[in-house]
C-alpha cells in the first residue's frame, strides 16, 4: 500500500496522487490560499480517492456556511462510494464517520472519531487540524491544548508538518492559561516556518493577554509581511495588531487598517465579518465614530438569517445588523431561538447562551442595559461554549461592564471589572473604566 509523506498508509491510485494528496494537507496546515488548487490537482491525480474525497467535504464545513453544507454532502457520497469500490483503511474509515457526523451537526461524534484516529495514528495531520478546530469552537481549552499534546511524543523536527503542529500545540497552551509555554513553542514553530500565521498569531495571543503591547505591535510587523501566500486568516493577525493599538488609544490607525488590510473588500467569510464587526464595536465603545462602516457588514450578515454553522460567528452578525438593520437584526434573533430547539453541538450551544447573547447584543445597541445585565450575567459562566479565544470573547465581557455601568449597577460592574483586571492586571481599558466606575 502506498503511505503519504508521514508513513500512513493510503488508500490511492498511485505515488504521484499521495505527494498531491501531501501536498493539499500542508496547504491547509499552513492556512493557504492555494489549498483549493492543490485539492483539484490531487482529485485530478486520483477523483476516487476516499481520502481525499473526505478532504474535500471537510474543507466544504469549515467555510461554516450551510450553503456549502450541501457540497459538503455530496463529497461524503463520492468518498463512501468510493471506499465501498476500493475498500478502505480502519483511520480513512473513521474520517468517513467524522465527515457524516459533521454534515449532521454533531461536533462531539466527530471530535470522537479524530481522537480515535490520532490514538492510533498521531502523525494524522488532517485528524489533528479537525480536532483543533472543533475543540476551539465548542470553548474547550483543555482539550484544545490536550489533544495536541497527546500527539507530541509522535513527532520531531525531522517530520513533515512538525512546525505546523507545534503551532497548534502553542494555542492550545495560551488559551489554557500557560503564557510561557505557549510563547516558547509559538516562537520556536516560528523559527521553523516563518510564514506559519497559525503561529504566528499564538504568540500575538500571549502578548495580547499579558498586555505587552509594543511587543505584540514589533511581532506583527515583523512577520505579517511574510503572510502573503495565507488565506483569508492573514486577515485576522491584522485585527490582532488593531487590538495593540486600541489598547495605545490609536483610534485613527485602527480605522486606517480596518480599511487597507481588514475590510478591504465585502466578503462574506464568517470569520471577516467577525473581526470586522469585533473592531467597529470595539472602536464606538472607545468613543471612536465609525461613520457608515456598519451598513456593509449589516448586508452581509442579513444574507446569515437562518444559517446558525457557528453560534461564534451568529453573535457577531447579531452585532452589525444591531448596529444597522433592527428589522434584519429582529429575524435574526427569532431564527436564532428557533435553531435552539433543533439537534446537533451547535443547536445545543444556542439554546444554553447563544440566543442569549445575540438578544443581549440587539439589546444593548438598544441602550436597554438592565436587561443586557439580566440576561447575559446568569450565563456568563457557559460563555466560553460560544467557542472563539479570550481575546475575541472579551468583547462581550466589556460589553456586559458597560451595561452594568450605563445601568448604574455599580457592585455588579465593580466586581465584573475586578474579574478582568486579575485576568489583566496591565491592561489600560481595565484602568479606564475604574476612572468611570470612580466618577
Amino acid at each position: 500500500m502506498i503511505t503519504d509523506c508521514r508513513g500512513l498508509p493510503v488508500t490511492i491510485a498511485s505515488a504521484e496522487a499521495a505527494a498531491a494528496l501531501d501536498a493539499t494537507l500542508a496547504a491547509y496546515q499552513g492556512l493557504r490560499a492555494d489549498t483549493g488548487d492543490r485539492l483539484k490537482e490531487a482529485l485530478a491525480l486520483d477523483p476516487d480517492c476516499p481520502l481525499t474525497l473526505t478532504a474535500r467535504g471537510y474543507f466544504m464545513l469549515l467555510f461554516a456556511n450551510q450553503k456549502l453544507t450541501e457540497r459538503a454532502r455530496e463529497s461524503l457520497a463520492a468518498a463512501e462510494a468510493a471506499a465501498t469500490k476500493r475498500g478502505v483503511t480502519e483511520r480513512e474509515r473513521r474520517h468517513l464517520a467524522a465527515l457524516k457526523a459533521w454534515c449532521a451537526g454533531d461536533a462531539e461524534a466527530a471530535l470522537a472519531q479524530w481522537e480515535t484516529i490520532l490514538a492510533a495514528h498521531p502523525r494524522d495531520v488532517l485528524a489533528i487540524r479537525l480536532a483543533h478546530f472543533w475543540h476551539f469552537y465548542i470553548g474547550d481549552p483543555l482539550k484544545l491544548r490536550d489533544s495536541v499534546t497527546r500527539v507530541l511524543p509522535g513527532w520531531d523536527e525531522n517530520i513533515p508538518g512538525y512546525g505546523f503542529v507545534l503551532g497548534c500545540h502553542a494555542f492550545g497552551l495560551e488559551e489554557s492559561g500557560d503564557y510561557d509555554a505557549a510563547e516558547r513553542a509559538g516562537r520556536r514553530a516560528v523559527e521553523i516556518n516563518p510564514q506559519d500565521a497559525w503561529a504566528v498569531h499564538a504568540v500575538a495571543h500571549v502578548l495580547e493577554m499579558q498586555d505587552r503591547t509594543d511587543e505584540g505591535i514589533a511581532w506583527l510587523d515583523r512577520y505579517i509581511p511574510g503572510l502573503v501566500g495565507c488565506n483569508n486568516f492573514r486577515f485576522h493577525t491584522t485585527w490582532h495588531r488593531c487590538l495593540f493599538y486600541l489598547e495605545k488609544g490609536e483610534g485613527a490607525r485602527v480605522l486606517e487598517l480596518y480599511d487597507r488590510e481588514v475590510r478591504a473588500e465585502s466578503t462574506a467569510e464568517y470569520l471577516d465579518i467577525c473581526n470586522a464587526s469585533s473592531l467597529l464595536w470595539r472602536l464606538e465603545a472607545a468613543g471612536i465614530d465609525v461613520g457608515n462602516r456598519w451598513a456593509e457588514l449589516a448586508k452581509q450578515s442579513a444574507a446569515r438569517v437562518g444559517d446558525h454553522s457557528l453560534v461564534f460567528s451568529d453573535a457577531h452578525f447579531a452585532l452589525a445588523l444591531a448596529a444597522s438593520d433592527p428589522g434584519s437584526a429582529d429575524s435574526f434573533l427569532a431564527s436564532a431561538r428557533g435553531f435552539a430547539g433543533s439537534a446537533g453541538t451547535q443547536a445545543r450551544v444556542m439554546a444554553e447562551i447563544g440566543a442569549a447573547l445575540c438578544e443581549a447584543v440587539i439589546e444593548y445597541r438598544r441602550a436597554n442595559y438592565g436587561r443586557v445585565v439580566r440576561t447575559l450575567l446568569p450565563r456568563r459562566a457557559v460563555l466560553r461554549n460560544i467557542g472563539g479565544s479570550h481575546a475575541q470573547r472579551d468583547l462581550f465581557e466589556q460589553m456586559l461592564i458597560l451595561a452594568a455601568l450605563a445601568d448604574g449597577q455599580k457592585k455588579v460592574a465593580t466586581e465584573l471589572l475586578e474579574a478582568r483586571r486579575r485576568q489583566r492586571p496591565n491592561n489600560r481599558l481595565n484602568r479606564s473604566l475604574k476612572t468611570r466606575l470612580a466618577s
